[in-house]
């Protein structure tokens, strides 16, 4: 895992975008991202390890997900162009990379690199956990694959409300975020 301020610069989104500041861990904490690095071995230690991760967050269900143009054919630029609106969640978003890589950008608040794009580049054996009401986009990198595991706390879902939308900034988990950074509670 790397991450570091996005340049902003008008581009292929797939294209790293590294301004060359870099954000310590510590920093990512405050916004409320967790991130754990769990290897992916020969041995499948690493299952056991995400299942602990699982049963310590009380997430109940998981699948997998594999973003490839060669699987999404024609629907590949679309996908990764929606993929990439500036959107939040009203609950956590949980991903192991399993294969591949690609990036999450969340947006500063609060104080913290406010209003500022935050990239976070991930690889084979990277968990992140996203809180529910953080501003983020998605895309793979330029190797254009990526396979995830997504874990749920309940039934799946993927609810995205664009930051675009009308209500989004009322939503109760962009509140609820906002406060915890205001205060400084991490997950």
């Amino acid at each position: 895992m790397k991450a570091y301020i996005y340049d902003d610069k008008p581009g292929d989104q797939r294209l790293p975008h590294d301004t060359g500041i870099d954000i310590p861990e510590p920093t990512l904490a405050k916004l409320g991202v967790v991130y754990q690095r769990i290897p992916i071995d020969s041995e499948g230690a690493w299952e056991s390890k995400i299942d602990e991760f699982a049963k310590e967050r009380g997430y109940k269900n998981r699948d997998r997900i594999t973003v490839t143009r060669e699987g999404l054919g024609e629907a590949y630029e679309e996908k990764i162009k929606s993929f990439f609106d500036e959107h939040l969640h009203e609950d956590e978003e949980i991903r192991y990379i399993l294969a591949g890589s690609g990036y999450f950008d969340i947006r500063g608040a609060e104080g913290v690199h406010e209003e500022q794009w935050i990239r976070i580049a991930l690889e084979a054996g990277d968990l992140i956990v996203l809180p529910a009401g953080i501003y983020h986009r998605f895309t793979v990198d330029s190797a254009n694959t990526i396979t995830a595991m997504r874990l749920f706390q309940d039934e799946p879902k993927w609810t995205p409300y664009s930051r675009k939308a009308d209500g989004t900034d009322k939503l109760g988990s962009r509140d609820k975020y906002l406060e915890t950074v205001r205060v400084g509670v991490t997950a």
